[in-house]
């Protein structure tokens, strides 16, 4: 098993930089231009007039990304799976599932809200975590998968619409009013999706996106 997973990591290349003379990077806060050299695995370079940060090699980057994207992804399908809510409101009990929630809401009259639901809480992060993987995982054996460009565009368009976190808070902040009238009980759905936002905030903290841009460039030479 040992040796196998040995052969496994000599598989997987170090971060490649493409072949340019001399690289540049703008800083974010004070846009004084640097000279951008490579920086060993854990290291960062700082802004030389403000010491904002610049860009940082971060250990092990895309497989921490493809790794929490992998975790966000099954703990997606069990929240679909399994009640979201449970309410119990005299002899009756309902389950609710996110995507019964969405298609309660359109047929109640809130098709907006409903399909915001339906696109904030379950198609962004689906993207986002998919697409992580099918950019990431290729691109740590050298190789850059069908349109890696693309999908890692809209990966990025994404992210600022992935909202998982904000439905939940609203989901705290309604249950104050439904435990008036019913007795109401996380489902493992609820617990599912609050680790897709930890997993997904992570992969996404955890990625190094100079690596991931200077890898599909190699890649596709």
């Amino acid at each position: 098993m040992k040796g196998a997973i040995s052969k496994f990591r000599r598989s997987m290349i170090s971060w490649p930089k493409p072949r340019e003379d001399v690289r540049f990077s703008a800083c974010h806060y004070c846009d004084t231009l640097h000279e951008a050299p490579p920086v060993r695995e854990g290291k960062s370079a700082r802004c030389a007039r403000c010491g904002g940060l610049l860009y940082e090699n971060q250990p092990a980057s895309l497989r921490r990304a493809s790794a929490f994207s992998l975790a966000a992804l099954m703990l997606m399908a069990l929240g679909h799976v399994f009640p979201f809510l449970i309410m119990d409101a005299a002899t009756l009990q309902k389950k609710l599932t996110l995507v019964g929630a969405a298609m309660s809401l359109m047929a109640d009259g809130f098709q907006a809200l409903g399909i915001a639901i339906f696109l904030f809480t379950m198609v962004a992060p689906l993207l986002l975590a998919g697409g992580m993987i099918y950019v990431c995982l290729p691109l740590m054996f050298g190789r850059a998968a069908p349109g890696a460009f693309l999908v890692a565009k809209w990966m990025y368009i994404s992210e600022p619409w992935n909202m998982v976190e904000v439905f939940l808070l609203g989901v705290l902040v309604s249950l104050l009013k439904l435990a008036k009238v019913a007795d109401v009980h996380f489902g493992v759905g609820f617990w599912a999706f609050a680790g897709v936002m930890l997993c997904t905030a992570a992969a996404v903290s955890g990625i190094d996106r100079e690596e991931l841009w200077d890898r599909l460039e190699v890649a596709k030479l």
